[in-house]
């Protein structure tokens, strides 16, 4: 690859509001490469995208998402969007589909953080009856998960996500053999966790480094100067300016 792709996070939050269709639609407008999102199971199973376990922040309703059916779950709305309502997979991927953009989805897990039973299968048919799923990049930060989606096969890409205490307690070396033995092909991490140590021994092996938290001009500039493959970002227009005139060490 030869520059750092941008990917819209959760569409872009700092600008539109977080997983709606509006802010996907906003962020289509913009010359990034992929527009992130997240996806929670509704109490049958459906791929509901919205980011956290519980519908209280972003919408006007309340308790878990996978405690309501999807029936109850699609009347409900995102807030700050003037009335549109909660998204499902099949909606953003008929949005997304179109366009020269990738998908960069994120299977979450539930209030207990564990993974939703079939949900990862789920994505997967959906987003192959609509020709996508070798333009989506599958991600989460349960191994069960990951594990799940890279034996499905298909994927553009599979990442593990780490979290920061797991990247602090592993070598750059641990993290490398434990992707490999998920069957992921890319490691994605906070912006300050990432180093030019894990970003060589990971290409070493070729295999991917991804960031996210890059929201601000200081942290895009650190991202983009490691070379990472893709940066997630809640600030797109401003990501793209400053890899315009980005010289990265790679």
């Amino acid at each position: 690859m030869d520059r750092t792709e941008i990917a819209s996070h959760r569409g872009g939050a700092f600008l539109w509001p977080e997983n709606s269709l509006l802010a996907f639609r906003k962020a289509l407008t913009w010359p990034a490469e992929q527009i992130e999102f997240d996806v929670h199971a509704s109490a049958e199973g459906e791929p509901v995208v919205i980011h956290d376990a519980t519908l209280d922040r972003t919408t006007d309703g309340s308790g878990p998402v996978v405690a309501m059916p999807w029936g109850e779950l699609q009347r409900l709305r995102v807030k700050g969007t003037g009335g549109e309502c909660v998204p499902h997979l099949s909606e953003v991927a008929a949005l997304i589909g179109p366009s020269a953009q990738r998908l960069r989805l994120e299977v979450k897990a539930d209030p207990e953080k564990r993974p939703y039973p079939g949900l990862v299968a789920r994505c997967g048919r959906l987003l192959d009856s609509l020709g996508l799923k070798p333009r989506t990049i599958m991600m989460s930060f349960e191994r069960p998960s990951v594990a799940e989606a890279a034996a499905l096969g298909g994927f553009e890409q599979i990442v593990w996500l780490v979290d920061g205490p797991a990247l602090r307690a592993a070598t750059p070396g641990d993290l490398v053999r434990e992707c490999q033995g998920l069957g992921a092909t890319e490691v994605g991490v906070h912006v300050k966790g990432a180093t030019e140590a894990l970003r060589d021994a990971l290409r070493a092996q070729g295999l991917r480094l991804s960031v996210w938290g890059a929201n601000h001009a200081d942290t895009i500039h650190r991202a983009l100067m490691l070379g990472v493959d893709v940066l997630a970002t809640d600030d797109p227009p401003l990501a793209i300016e400053l890899r315009r005139d980005a010289k990265p060490l790679r």
